[in-house]
Formats: C-alpha cells, structure tokens, sequence
C-alpha cells in the first residue's frame, strides 16, 4: 500500500480489511498490572506463545505419564518420529525441500556443526568473511573456528563494513573484498537479516558472489526464519541456521532449524559429528553395524530430541503451514510500511530509521535512532505499555509481528512516543 493516513481511524480500518487479523487471537497478549494488553513490538527477541502449546505439551506429558517408553512408539504423536512432523512446514517457512530441513540442537551448536562440515581450510584458503556487526554469537563462534584449526582470529577473519557514516552494508563491498582476497576465503558467513539494522541481505547474490570465488556460503537466518521469505533453496546457499523462538514463537531457548542444500545431501565424503541420530533409522538400534549416514539435513543430527520442546515448535508451525509465509510477508510489508510513515510523521529531526526504506530489503523490524536520546527513553516507553528491544548506543529495535501485531498497536506506539518526546 502506498497510500497511508494519520489518525488512529485509518489504523482501525486497516484492522478491519486485514484478512490475517483474526490470528491475533491465537496468542496470548502480556498485560500489565490493570490487566490492559501491553503493546508487544518484540517479536525479533521473543515471539508470543500461541495458545495451542500449552495442549501440544500436555498431549506428551499425558503420554509419557499413561505410557512411559512406550511412548515412542504408542504416543498419539510417536516420539521416534516426531521431529519429522516438523519438517514439511519448516521447510515451507523457509522455503527449502524437506530433505534440506531439520529441527535440531540449538542456533549456535548447529553453526558449529555446519562449519565441521562447509569450513575446510587449508593453508592457502582459510579466511572467514561476516558482517563486521554480526551477532556476537556469530562473530565468537567463527573466531573460536579459527582458532580451532590453529590460525589467528583477527588476521583470519575478514569483516564486510559499512562505509563512512552508513550503516547498511553494500554489495559492491563485498565484492571488492572477494576481488583482492576471494582465494584466501573458505567461507562467507552472513547474518541473512541484521539482528542490529534489520537489513535483509540478498542471499542468492552473496551466494553467486561467493560460488564464483570458490568459497562455501552459509547464513545464520535467526532474524529471518518466520519473518521474510528467505527462499533458501533457491538461493543456493550451502547451509543456513536458525533459532525458533523468535519470529516462530517456540518459547525461550527452545530448538533449532538448520539447512543443508540438497546438492550435498547425498555426500558421504563430507566431513561431519555424528551421533545415533545421524545413522540409518532402519538399523539404528542393531548398535553393532557401522556408521551408514542418513542423507539430507537429519545426517547432521546428534540426539534424540527434547519432545517437549519440539511440541512447542510443532504448535507454531501448525499456524505457519495454516497461513503461509506469503501472506504474511505481504501483510508484514503494509504494517511496517505504516509503522514507517507514521514515525516519519515525527520529523527527521527527532527520528531516523536505519533500516532500509526498500521493503524487499527488511523484514518488519525497524530500528529507530531518537536525536540525542539515551537509554532512559526505552525505560519511559516499556512503563507507557511498550514492549520493544534497546541496542548500544542508541537503537530501539521494534518488530510489529504480522501474526499477531495489529495497525492499531503502531498507532498508538508511535502516538505514546510523540508524547515522550513533548
């Protein structure tokens, strides 16, 4: 939409023609202390809990109390099997072939556990390529990478910068540094959305860029999962991460997704950890066969997984494969679109938006820099009922959640910032 209005009039008649606003109540809303509904813009941190989990989780408590290890057999939802009823509407979430998806560990094991595989230095071509304000996680994981295969984390790692005043990254950039260095590089790791900016990388273009200088490419989608169509297949990307409590309201620390291109599922060659879970399911419990891995993404698995948190996640994703990424995509293109004009309305003066303007280049978080304001403006907007994220130095991060945000809570979190600022 490219037309918006002032007034809180037009955010509820957008409410009103919005086809999706009816999940809103799929969720439970925080409250305050007089039991009104908190405005939640922090979805990128931690997303809502549906309110099919709770029946989800108690399904398996049940089972496990009626049946005991029997369960994993007998249970309504078998335990043996059960991360396979995830992976269909994973892989629609990311827009990956269920061979390419699994539901495992967490985000930062599972990066260190593609790298096994997709970092391969050698003497010659060693040198690791991230956003230079990439997740610390990230930025500590590819170092300790490193470090592990015996080179120096600082002289090893190359960071993809901003310019001068900017904080968007650009492609040409990357390029120049693939230009002067492309065969000193074994691997480019990219946040595919800026936790920070909110900038959404184009990961078939990194992915070429990297391709043609001979190096692997994975990305840690933690920040797009859920949130943008990130088309991982199509992009070609070697491997990608992901965590699912964030855009795919899991819970806290629940498990994660990884990727693995489908051009390497069959790939017994390839350097990997393994565990029971990676061996053939057909002879897993022979115990005494050699290891046979399993093809695709499961032969990366360790463990067998926490059931009780894949019900978490299984809950979730029902709605996802309910919905469709697409639509939600759309609708969260018109909401952060309206968040947008409506912050604009404040004046460049007091707000600038570091995200970028285009759409197809961001999700649906912002992140707002306030003229000459400190953290104690996001304490005065957490007690005004405004649930959103503080960065150093100076960024508010608000993610309006297609899924569950409506244009009414933009509205009326810009007009309470308005009168913060007065």
């Amino acid at each position: 939409m490219s037309t918006y209005k002032s007034g809180l009039n037009f955010a509820i008649e957008l409410d009103q023609n919005d086809n999706l606003s009816q999940y809103r109540d799929k969720f439970h809303i925080p409250k305050d202390a007089q039991g009104n509904e908190l405005i939640y813009l922090c979805g990128n941190s931690l997303g809502l809990q549906p309110k099919t989990t709770k029946s989800y989780i108690d399904q398996e408590l049940e089972d496990w109390a009626n049946l005991g290890v029997e369960g994993h057999t007998d249970a309504k939802n078998p335990w043996m099997p059960y991360h396979e009823f995830l992976t269909e509407n994973m892989a629609k979430v990311v827009g990956a072939k269920p061979i390419e998806v699994v539901t495992m560990n967490t985000l930062t094991a599972n990066l260190h556990f593609m790298m096994v595989s997709f970092y391969k230095p050698t003497p010659k071509r060693y040198k690791i390529v991230i956003e230079s304000d990439a997740f610390p996680s990230d930025k500590y994981a590819v170092e300790s990478q490193l470090r592990h295969h015996g080179y120096d984390d600082k002289e090893g790692l190359i960071l993809w910068t901003p310019r001068e005043g900017e904080e968007l990254l650009r492609y040409e950039d990357l390029q120049a540094i693939l230009d002067a260095h492309g065969d000193e590089i074994a691997l480019i790791m990219v946040g595919g959305v800026n936790y920070y900016t909110g900038q959404y990388f184009d990961l078939k273009r990194i992915t070429q860029m990297g391709h043609e200088h001979g190096c692997m490419v994975g990305f840690d989608c933690a920040h797009g999962a859920g949130n943008v169509e990130l088309n991982l297949h199509d992009s070609g990307a070697d491997f990608a991460v992901w965590c699912t409590y964030k855009y795919l309201n899991s819970g806290p620390g629940s498990l994660a997704g990884a990727f693995v291109h489908e051009r390497h599922a069959h790939d017994k060659t390839l350097n990997r950890f393994t565990g029971w879970w990676s061996h053939n399911k057909q002879t897993r419990f022979n115990m005494r066969h050699e290891f046979d891995v399993l093809p695709g993404a499961e032969g990366w698995q360790l463990s067998n997984p926490p059931i009780l948190s894949l019900a978490a996640i299984k809950a979730s994703l029902d709605i996802f494969g309910e919905v469709g990424i697409e639509k939600l995509s759309k609708k969260s293109k018109e909401l952060t679109g309206y968040f947008e004009f409506l912050l604009k309305e404040l004046g460049e003066d007091t707000i600038r938006i570091i995200t970028p303007e285009n759409p197809d280049e961001r999700g649906c978080q912002l992140s707002i820099q306030v003229k000459n304001a400190d953290k104690n403006l996001h304490k005065k907007l957490t007690e005004a009922g405004v649930i959103s994220d503080w960065r150093e130095p100076d960024v508010i991060r608000c993610a309006p959640v297609p899924l569950y945000n409506s244009f009414q809570d933009v509205y009326h979190m810009v007009d309470k910032l308005k009168a913060i600022l007065n």
